[in-house]
């Protein structure tokens, strides 16, 4: 079974474009390297050459987990989104219990997550502790600095 991967309509499309540049700007270049690698004679001592497939390989890599990926993309629209309730796309304000200190977050897939943003995976800690909670309810959650409470103050979609 296929993991099904959620997506705003801008992250799939970043997605695409980033497939698209593999495919028609870097496959070509690595090509080329093997071909000039190929070129400079023995290639059972040709460090260029098995760089390059190396290079070539890596890259193939990545666009069949691209591609994997796209292929089980779903669009996310947020105008039809339950709002009473934290789940992917959700724009969370939660209040650190401890210390009062008010943090602003929209959860999203992984591929898509920027903290400096406000973006978090919903795979992350604190994604995964606010998935499915609403106004109000108080979420222990283990960080890296140990377990912290917050109290889910706002559940919107932006």
């Amino acid at each position: 079974m296929a993991n099904i991967n959620y997506f705003t309509k801008e992250g799939l499309q970043k997605l695409k474009d980033e497939l698209d540049h593999m495919k028609s700007v870097e496959r070509p270049a690595i090509s080329q390297q093997i071909a000039e690698a190929r070129d400079k004679g023995d290639l059972s001592e040709n460090a260029e050459y098995d760089a390059a497939k190396e290079a070539q390989g890596l890259l193939e890599m990545k666009i069949s987990k691209l591609e994997d990926t796209l292929a089980n993309a779903r669009i996310l629209d947020s105008s039809k989104m339950d709002t009473s309730k934290v789940m992917v796309l959700s724009t969370v304000t939660i209040k650190n219990v401890a210390n009062k200190a008010k943090m602003k977050y929209k959860l999203v897939s992984e591929s898509e997550s920027d903290i400096k943003t406000g973006k978090i995976s919903v795979n992350s800690p604190i994604g995964k502790g606010l998935m499915g909670k609403k106004v109000g309810d108080q979420v222990e959650i283990q960080v890296p600095a140990g377990k912290m409470t917050f109290e889910i103050e706002e559940i919107g979609m932006d």
